[in-house]
């Protein structure tokens, strides 16, 4: 091989390719090109190009023109969540979805190994495509197509309807009760949350007892309160930056030590999560009788808390498939 010639070098997927390169690149060829992700990335970007090579040709009208289909290039957007953890990915995606037309790419970039079943996970829930799902170096590349595919419910249900059986209307919501006021349960349970709410799915999340502690504002508010009442709220964790850990607190350090790890590992804090929660839509509903009893006011909590008892809470788990009690 002539070490003076430019050459360009490409496989299915990229990977080959990559390891081509570098031992071409040891051997002294300097003018080493690499095509990235390789020829199916290409097609899945210019499918209409490959698609148009096996289409019969196009119509022709009375006054002898040819009629040519309206057609445009499909856009690729570009998502770089690399360094987030979960469900950060998933929550990028689905906020980038709401933007995006029927038929146009979105290429995400993450970092978690996780990333791979969720993605997958994902389209296969809310009707979008995984054109491609691979590795590349450090990261994990998957290429989603929105739309064009039915959410799994819907096919399960047309294929019943088709065979003319009953078709019965599975509940999609998530609920969970959070009765913990530790840091970790509480954080899981946001967690699951924003994931749920990431797919589209109505989420409704009941605070009662130790866990309404998490709603508390963390400025003393000016209320009114008797003296048991006082009392438990002198006790209690004044809002979600005094949760301490369930386990290995060892007097505050080791919440101290998890909360530094955390933002070293680009994972949201409790109080990120939050907030997430919120402006998705999660409804975060506080335990009124619990509220009553452990002498919590509605002007302590936080904004975006709705109040509700458990009926209201029976009601939104009746209507979902998923029930957690953390």
């Amino acid at each position: 091989m002539d070490r003076s010639k430019t050459i360009l070098v490409f496989c299915a997927i990229g990977v080959r390719s990559y390891n081509a390169v570098r031992i071409l690149m040891q051997r002294g060829f300097e003018h080493v090109l690499l095509y990235p992700a390789g020829t199916r990335f290409y097609q899945s970007t210019h499918y209409q190009q490959f698609a148009g090579l096996s289409q019969p040709a196009a119509p022709v009208s009375d006054s002898g023109q040819q009629v040519l289909p309206d057609s445009a290039p499909i856009e690729t957007i570009r998502l770089d969540c690399s360094g987030m953890q979960c469900p950060g990915p998933i929550m990028k995606v689905f906020e980038s979805m709401k933007s995006m037309g029927d038929g146009q790419l979105l290429e995400v970039a993450a970092s978690d190994p996780g990333f791979v079943r969720d993605i997958a996970a994902w389209c296969r829930r809310t009707g979008n495509t995984l054109v491609s799902n691979d590795r590349r170096g450090t990261d994990y590349v998957a290429l989603v197509r929105k739309g064009l595919t039915e959410p799994a419910a819907k096919r399960a249900a047309d294929v019943q309807a088709n065979a003319g059986t009953q078709v019965i209307d599975t509940p999609q919501g998530k609920t969970v009760i959070v009765f913990s006021g530790d840091l970790d349960k509480v954080l899981a349970s946001f967690i699951i949350a924003n994931g749920a709410a990431a797919m589209g799915r109505p989420v409704t999340m009941f605070f009662t007892f130790w866990g309404l502690t998490v709603l508390r504002k963390a400025e003393k508010q000016p209320v009114k309160k008797t003296f048991m009442e006082s009392m438990f709220g002198t006790m209690l964790p004044r809002g979600s930056g005094k949760l301490r850990l369930s386990r290995m607190d060892m007097g505050g350090m080791g919440t101290a030590m998890m909360k530094r790890i955390m933002n070293d590992k680009n994972v949201d804090s409790l109080e990120a999560l939050i907030q997430k929660a919120i402006s998705q839509g999660v409804k975060i509903v506080a335990c009124t009788m619990s509220m009553d009893v452990m002498g919590i006011k509605k002007e302590e909590l936080i904004d975006g808390v709705e109040l509700g008892g458990v009926g209201a809470y029976l009601g939104d788990a009746e209507e979902s498939n998923v029930n957690l009690f953390i």
